[in-house]
């Protein structure tokens, strides 16, 4: 007869079951003999320990490992029994001491909440749309092309796109100030590497010539300290240098992979590549809304266990990016309750997918796979050997797997939503790249 699943509120319950004491004993003498057979013990030879002498030095081990799948093994027996769908790890404590013919315990866990996803058909999404014409091929070739550029240094007063290359020394009320001065500095006038008011000052100056000017620190500067202060810079031009950009021609192709310089194919080449990325960045956009559409038709109570477990892995996440990038982060306030907000949405966002896919019918096939396979692989060299490298691998696998079935929820959104198109200005889109 099953027991009765307590409710605890919300998620919460507790269950109680039992491990028999006799089955208990008997897997405990079973691992104890198959330890025989190859422990060590000094002065004596592997296999030839006795067996008190085994169950001596082994035995509390032993008796812990088979107690633990034991426990194991009765909770998903009784959990499966009753359909329940556990979140997260249980606590178990033991209600009996030992003695009797059953050991007895009781297990406090959280369930997965019901989910009732509400009408999608009044829900508003917009689905991001940005045309690839031919003068965004031109603006991608044009980007190409300064990336090939050749400097050539020139006797003329510096302008916009120029690299030039100064000494400076900046000072706030007479005091240098860290990382104020350099000798040799280049850098390209209209990138913004640097703040407007140096690059204003700079451009129009000639080799040779020097310039005292005042500049004002936004009052959101990174550096804190000079945030929203004026300081007085010295520059000195030191060499002005003009980008010579190649010509699109044969030789320009067959530096772009295309080996026989065939100008136009570069072109077609260019423009799928472009397309593809172009389709990459739309779609992230548009799944992004369609997730937080999604938040809003499903309210449900969320396992605390998921939210805590998910709140960590951010953190562990997060120290591993400040590590990436030589950064120690010891002085940073990296806690799982920093992480809370974001591990809800991920989780519940989580939860919503998992229950459309169950209940849609919406798990990835593996035509659509290998279609993000190849997909994916396009942009390198010998896409065969990428697709090879994801399925050789069966976590990288599962991470394109993952994609797809995001794909397959984003797909069944936006085809019973209320959706409207909002075109997207190609830079915009593209952002950095466009370097």
């Amino acid at each position: 007869m099953l027991q009765e699943v307590e409710n605890l509120g919300a998620l919460q319950r507790r269950l109680d079951f039992s491990v028999s004491a006799e089955s208990l004993a008997k897997e405990v003498q079973v691992r104890l003999a198959r330890l025989a057979r190859s422990a060590k013990l000094p002065g004596f030879r592997p296999g030839k320990v006795p067996m008190k002498m085994v169950a001596s030095s082994y035995g509390a081990q032993v008796q812990a490992e088979v107690l633990n799948d034991k426990i194991g093994e009765a909770f998903n027996a009784e959990v499966s029994a009753r359909q329940l769908r556990v979140a997260g790890t249980p606590t178990v404590e033991p209600k009996t001491t030992g003695e009797g013919t059953h050991l007895t315990f009781s297990a406090t866990f959280e369930v997965y909440p019901e989910i009732a996803v509400g009408d999608m058909g009044s829900v508003a999404v917009e689905k991001f749309v940005c045309p690839v014409s031919d003068a965004e091929v031109d603006k991608t070739i044009d980007i190409m092309r300064r990336q090939r550029a050749t400097q050539r240094e020139v006797e003329r007063p510096a302008a916009d796109g120029d690299r030039v290359t100064v000494d400076y020394k900046g000072s706030v009320d007479g005091v240098a100030f860290e990382g104020g001065s350099a000798n040799e500095f280049p850098f390209t006038i209209g990138q913004g590497r640097m703040l407007p008011e140096f690059e204003a000052a700079v451009r129009g100056m000639a080799r040779g010539e020097s310039k005292t000017f005042p500049l004002t620190f936004p009052a959101d500067y990174r550096a804190q300290e000079l945030a929203g202060k004026t300081a007085s810079f010295e520059v000195t031009l030191r060499k002005v240098e003009q980008a010579d950009l190649p010509e699109v021609d044969a030789a320009f192709a067959r530096q772009l992979g295309v080996r026989d310089g065939d100008v136009a194919r570069m072109r077609e080449e260019v423009r799928a590549n472009l397309e593809r990325e172009v389709r990459s960045r739309l779609r992230a956009r548009t799944k992004e809304a369609v997730m937080t559409a999604l938040l809003g038709v499903a309210d449900f109570e969320l396992p605390k266990a998921l939210v805590e477990a998910d709140s960590q892995r951010l953190v562990e996440l997060a120290k591993a990016d400040l590590a990436a990038r030589g950064m120690d982060g010891g002085g940073l306030q990296l806690t799982p309750e920093g992480f809370a907000p974001q591990a809800q949405r991920r989780v519940r966002l989580g939860l919503l997918i998992g229950e459309l896919v169950r209940t849609r019918g919406l798990a990835p096939r593996q035509d659509q796979i290998r279609r993000r396979l190849e997909e994916m692989a396009q942009s390198y060299e010998k896409p065969a050997e990428v697709i090879q490298w994801y399925l050789g691998n069966r976590q990288r696998l599962a991470e394109v797997e993952t994609m797809v079935m995001e794909d397959n929820v984003v797909d069944w959104v936006l085809q019973q939503a209320k959706v409207a198109e909002k075109p997207v200005a190609f830079d915009e889109l593209m952002g950095s790249n466009l370097g």
